[in-house]
């Protein structure tokens, strides 16, 4: 059964990590770079919108009663099966999951271009996911 709250409550909390990464970006690469307090609440505000639709994918998957991942990339890959999310979304979603893990697990490897890079460019993939899901409940 769909909990409609849980659903809800991660949709709030992703849009607002969403805005926060907007907030830190919006003066430029150049700026961005050079603000060490940016790039961190970048790092984190990334972390959380993932977690945030991993967290609504694992919910769809349990409620649709799918088969269960093996890896957080895999749960997009399970929807995409079930025909929820189109191939290109799934795959960037993914992609997005293993970028959580280096920001979690590898962090002192990360480019600060790269993580502005994908908070500039990636973060639309996000947002549309949330829709879908909002529109599946």
């Amino acid at each position: 059964m769909v909990d409609r709250d849980l659903v809800n409550r991660r949709r709030v909390a992703l849009a607002q990590y969403l805005r926060e990464l907007r907030e830190v970006t919006a003066a430029g690469r150049e700026a961005y770079l050079a603000d060490w307090r940016a790039q961190r609440t970048a790092e984190r505000s990334l972390h959380l919108a993932t977690e945030a639709c991993l967290d609504l994918a694992e919910h769809v998957i349990a409620d649709r009663r799918l088969r269960a991942p093996d890896t957080a990339a895999e749960v997009f890959a399970i929807l995409r099966d079930a025909a929820l999310l189109a191939a290109p979304l799934a795959e960037a979603l993914a992609r997005m999951a293993r970028f959580r893990n280096l920001l979690v697990h590898d962090y002192v490897r990360l480019d600060a271009g790269k993580v502005f890079d994908i908070a500039t460019n990636d973060t639309p993939d996000l947002e549309r996911f949330s829709e879908i899901v909002g529109g599946l409940i």
